[in-house]
């Protein structure tokens, strides 16, 4: 799992179909959108442009070895568009994921949609562990990615299913939004934590077991 979030502990809460993520999202994401790995898988920028150093390095490292993921329904685009059946998400034709993805709503089933480049959005309502079990057979030995948003990750997190988490902590402060990390405690004393600060500002904590 990966989850950007802000100095004072907050992920964007003001999600709309015109800014899914929310409006401070842009600002909690910065670095990572100036690397270059973001620029080339997700603009499809092959001009070897972006930024490089700590920030890259963990972009990089982002889809290595992940044979599948799991998000939520706001994180595919669900509830921007709820009642329009052509709806596909908001991550276009062809979405960076280029694997199985497994889309938690309580509007399943609804059927599969298959995505340029490898990606197909499968439907679940199912207990989060009995998704997970789904999705590690998929990947087929590969690591199962959790890819949010903010209920979901709080799901996985509270229920002890998360090995390797990766924070990116942007030096700012938001103020407002959702808090990651209320009555979620103990994580330093079941994984081992390191620390490292990119040349952006941005702090990554890394947490595995």
């Amino acid at each position: 799992m990966d989850l950007f979030l802000s100095l004072d502990g907050y992920t964007p809460a003001d999600s709309s179909p015109d800014e899914p993520m929310g409006a401070d999202w842009g600002r909690l994401t910065a670095a990572y959108a100036a690397t270059r790995t973001f620029r080339r898988n997700v603009f499809g920028d092959t001009s070897g442009e972006g930024t490089t150093g700590v920030d890259e390095r963990h972009a990089a490292a982002f889809s290595q070895g992940v044979g599948a993921e799991i998000m939520g329904a706001a994180m595919f685009g669900l509830h921007s568009f709820p009642d329009d059946p052509e709806w596909k998400g908001w991550w276009g034709d062809t979405p960076p994921h280029g694997t199985p993805v497994y889309v938690l709503t309580h509007s399943a089933p609804r059927p599969p949609i298959a995505m340029n480049g490898g990606t197909t959005f499968h439907f679940r309502s199912a207990p989060i562990e009995d998704v997970l079990a789904e999705a590690t057979e998929a990947a087929d030995g590969l690591d199962v990615r959790v890819g949010g948003g903010y209920r979901t990750a709080r799901d996985f997190l509270r229920a002890g299913l998360v090995d390797d988490l990766h924070l990116m902590v942007a030096p700012i402060f938001l103020g407002r939004g959702h808090r990651v990390w209320d009555e979620l405690t103990g994580f330093e004393l079941t994984h081992a934590v390191t620390a490292e600060v990119a040349e952006s500002g941005e702090i990554h904590v890394s947490l595995n077991r």
